[in-house]
């Protein structure tokens, strides 16, 4: 992926900051020193293989119990979002009746965290303007300012300060009212230079107006410098890379998950971020003439199956080993994580296809509870269960574990 090595600087940067602040919880390091540290942890999914349409799966909560007995290190590896950590556990934990710190979960959108501060001074988006799309009311903007995110904007905002921007969202707008809040500039269409200025674009989760969302992205995409109310000069210029698309300072286009379905209460599955991405993609070619001109929609995507989320979900894996057993933890690395999904295209694929960069291996385990159902998946998975109690039981054999 084209992002890789940008985020990769991250996760460098992240390393150096958890080995500076290393801190032990001595009364933690002397529960678990009579257990041995296990070689492997497990990374679940949640819709689809915990929970179905907010209703636990049966098995899911034994199973993390019968880990959390035995001292197995997992971690809760979901493309969804739109809440915070914290709130967003709380809520699993009461559902499964299994008590569940925030470290125990990555989102989707959980690795924008690492942005706030950049990897320099230059890239910080911290003190920038960003833009937040997706999710319930101003959710995703809470949760973008509870990582650290001074300065975010929602298209809501936007088009309650100018309503012109997108004139059929004008039946939404009294649910737009309950969250907008003023801008931090005004759209200046008759001074540019004074417009609003957006510096990353950022979908947190599935959009609920993929309407007027689409035509702010849009808009932003085109722009100059990012600045409401602008068209760049450069769009379409031949002799510029990409034709000149994206080449005059529009901000970064950000997507925290690919899902092109999810499995939810409805019988078939639904459409998720993945198909919003698809049509804006859609309406980004027939702008501009797309892949047949040879111009690409520039973004960087994360979320499984890419590199860039099981990085970060490892290094979390790896934060709490060490919270749990301390320095032994250090001392026996980390071989093997079972990931326990139901999407191929997803779960399947990314844990086949991650390159860890301290070695371990993740095996991929596919459930029939969610998004597949049957027959040959497009990712061939290490095994494939009924549900997570019978993965979770293959996987504790597969360690030689002696609760299996």
């Amino acid at each position: 992926m084209r992002s890789q090595t940008l985020w990769r600087s991250f996760g460098l940067l992240q390393r150096q900051y958890i080995s500076s602040r290393r801190i032990i919880n001595h009364r933690a390091i002397q529960t678990a020193s009579s257990r041995p540290v296990p070689n492997f942890a497990f990374a679940f999914d949640i819709d689809g293989v915990l929970l179905r349409a907010s209703k636990p799966i049966p098995g899911a909560a034994d199973s993390l119990a019968l880990l959390k007995e035995q001292g197995i290190p997992f971690l809760l590896l979901t493309n969804g979002g739109g809440k915070h950590e914290t709130e967003r556990v709380a809520e699993i934990s009461e559902k499964l009746g299994i008590p569940l710190d925030a470290t125990d979960i990555v989102q989707s959108h959980s690795p924008f965290a690492e942005l706030v501060k950049g990897w320099d001074e230059s890239s910080a988006l911290e003190h920038k303007c960003v833009l937040v799309a997706g999710g319930d009311g101003d959710n995703c903007r809470r949760v973008a300012e509870q990582y650290g995110f001074k300065n975010v904007v929602t298209p809501a905002d936007i088009l309650m300060a100018n309503p012109a921007v997108w004139p059929f969202s004008k039946n939404f707008s009294d649910y737009y009212k309950t969250f907008a809040r003023p801008l931090p500039s005004p759209i200046d269409l008759n001074d540019p230079s004074k417009s609003l200025k957006i510096d990353a674009v950022f979908v947190f989760n599935d959009p609920r107006d993929w309407a007027l969302d689409t035509q702010v992205i849009m808009d932003l995409l085109l722009s100059s410098q990012g600045r409401m109310g602008t068209l760049s000069e450069k769009n379409g210029q031949i002799d510029l890379p990409n034709h000149g698309y994206q080449q005059d300072g529009q901000p970064r286009l950000y997507f925290s998950n690919p899902d092109l379905w999810w499995a939810a209460a409805y019988p078939l599955p639904r459409l998720g971020q993945g198909g919003f991405r698809e049509a804006l993609e859609g309406i980004w070619a027939a702008t501009t003439g797309g892949p047949r001109k040879g111009i690409e929609l520039k973004k960087t995507v994360i979320g499984k199956p890419y590199q860039p989320t099981y990085e970060f979900a490892e290094r979390q894996l790896l934060r709490n080993r060490l919270r749990t057993f301390g320095s032994p933890a250090e001392h026996t690395p980390l071989e093997r994580v079972y990931m326990v999904g139901d999407n191929p295209e997803s779960d399947i694929r990314g844990a086949n296809s991650y390159r860890s960069e301290i070695g371990s291996s993740w095996h991929s385990i596919l459930v029939r509870t969610g998004v597949y159902s049957g027959g040959e998946p497009a990712w061939i998975p290490h095994t494939i269960a009924d549900n997570v109690h019978k993965g979770v039981q293959w996987a504790l054999k597969s360690s030689n574990w002696p609760a299996a």
